[in-house]
């Protein structure tokens, strides 16, 4: 079941499967977590929370319109491949078509781009490094 959730509720997974556990939960917070507009999905497995993903007011360099920035996508490992990821972005996109929002773009890592572009996002970077983290694009996917 996918539910809307507070801040608080993201930030163990983040930490868990974002950052291999090696962060306090406040360091996983974003600067935007609790900016107006902002909203957080959480993909519950029995009580169990297993996937999140947060989702900004914010636009992409010179694009033009209403957007959102996908950030802190995480699933549990033991959750992966069941297509729980897919059905919490689909739940977001539908929302943000209600939204008015026009597009929607994340830093996914190398590893995650396959997952994002059978979503239907394009690839509009070239690869660059996050420090700590590795390989990213940046990915794009006009809603409306």
């Amino acid at each position: 079941m996918i539910r809307f959730i507070q801040t608080d509720d993201v930030l163990a997974l983040r930490n868990e499967v974002l950052r291999e556990g090696r962060l306090t939960l406040d360091e996983c917070r974003f600067p935007n977590d609790d900016a107006e507009g902002t909203f957080h999905l959480g993909y519950y497995d029995n009580d169990q929370l297993v996937c999140v993903a947060s989702f900004h007011p914010q636009n992409y360099k010179e694009y033009t319109g209403k957007a959102y920035q996908l950030r802190g996508m995480a699933t549990r490992e033991s959750h992966r491949g069941k297509g729980i990821g897919n059905q919490l972005v689909n739940f977001a996109i539908v929302y943000m078509r209600g939204q008015k929002v026009n597009y929607v773009w994340c830093n996914a890592r190398k590893k995650a781009i396959r997952f994002y572009q059978n979503l239907g996002f394009e690839v509009i970077s070239a690869e660059f490094e996050v420090p700590g983290i590795g390989p990213h694009h940046v990915l794009y996917l006009k809603i409306q």
